[in-house]
């Protein structure tokens, strides 16, 4: 990654709880498949990467992108992840 991630305490409880490794979340963020605006309208982003090491399943990972660093607020294996067509 070219900026450090941060990544919040809400994403280090989930990394633990869900057993995400932190490669996978800084691999969806740095190299995201595709990228939209979370819904919420707080300036973060939902970007999103096909993992082959988990049965093809998504990375969704929220983060905020300043100009310093990259802030990971949450991440998680989304089932119901499609790619905008």
């Amino acid at each position: 990654m070219l900026k450090p991630a941060r990544y919040s305490l809400h994403a280090e409880t989930v990394v633990r709880e869900r057993r995400l490794e932190k490669a996978w979340i800084e691999a969806t963020v740095s190299n995201p498949d595709w990228v939209e605006p979370d819904p919420a309208g707080n300036g973060a982003e939902r970007r999103y990467r096909q993992l082959p090491e988990c049965g093809n399943r998504h990375m969704r990972v929220v983060c905020v992108e300043t100009a310093s660093e990259i802030r990971i607020i949450s991440a998680f294996l989304d089932r119901g992840a499609r790619r905008p067509v």
